[in-house]
């Protein structure tokens, strides 16, 4: 069981749109973006061309880390590669679903994204969109399970935003990888 200690209210970013989000944080001090809608369901599988559809929203885009401040921009590349990723492609079950709804909340992932680390690039195809490496950060989010028409508990989820450091010295998000389902809670009040 998850407790909570403390909910970040009204937690908002300024940028071209003012966005909203829910926020909980638990008692290790983990951000848990709180995704209250599942967008993409299905009972065998995610349509993964639908994700790509609506990941197109966020091209061109721009947002913040708030533990380094670092920009992080949304390139053309992000969608077509959550769809047909090699981590996207083994996704099965829950955990594939998992990864797209969290897609409804990029700007808060990344807002709420820590622990970054940095690895050097080691594929040729990356030589010019990843000159300088890959980061990786931690981000957490929640997804309601419903019974019936009710919210029934939420399960949390960690995943990690895969960023690459371009030629031109801005980071861009590539992917969302290694998703793992955490814990699950009742609705938090």
């Amino acid at each position: 069981m998850l407790s909570f200690s403390t909910i970040v209210l009204p937690f908002t970013f300024l940028y071209k749109k003012l966005l909203k989000v829910n926020v909980i944080e638990d008692l290790d001090g983990n951000k848990i973006v709180f995704i209250h809608d599942i967008r993409f369901k299905g009972k065998r599988s995610v349509d993964w061309k639908d994700v790509e559809a609506y990941l197109k929203q966020y091209v061109g885009e721009c947002y913040d880390v708030l533990e380094t401040a670092d920009e992080i921009y949304i390139g053309n590349d992000f969608p077509s590669e959550v769809k047909g990723s090699e981590d996207t492609i083994k996704l099965r079950g829950t955990n594939a679903k998992a990864k797209a709804n969290a897609t409804q909340k990029i700007p808060q992932l990344i807002a709420c994204a820590t622990n970054k680390r940095w690895s050097e690039n080691k594929k040729e195809k990356h030589k010019a969109d990843a000159k300088y490496g890959w980061y990786r950060y931690t981000t957490r989010f929640a997804l309601p399970v419903y019974n019936g028409d009710s919210v029934e508990r939420y399960n949390i989820f960690r995943i990690e935003m895969l960023v690459r450091h371009s030629e031109d010295n801005r980071l861009y998000l590539y992917d969302m990888v290694n998703i793992k389902k955490e814990k699950e809670t009742k609705h938090p009040t």
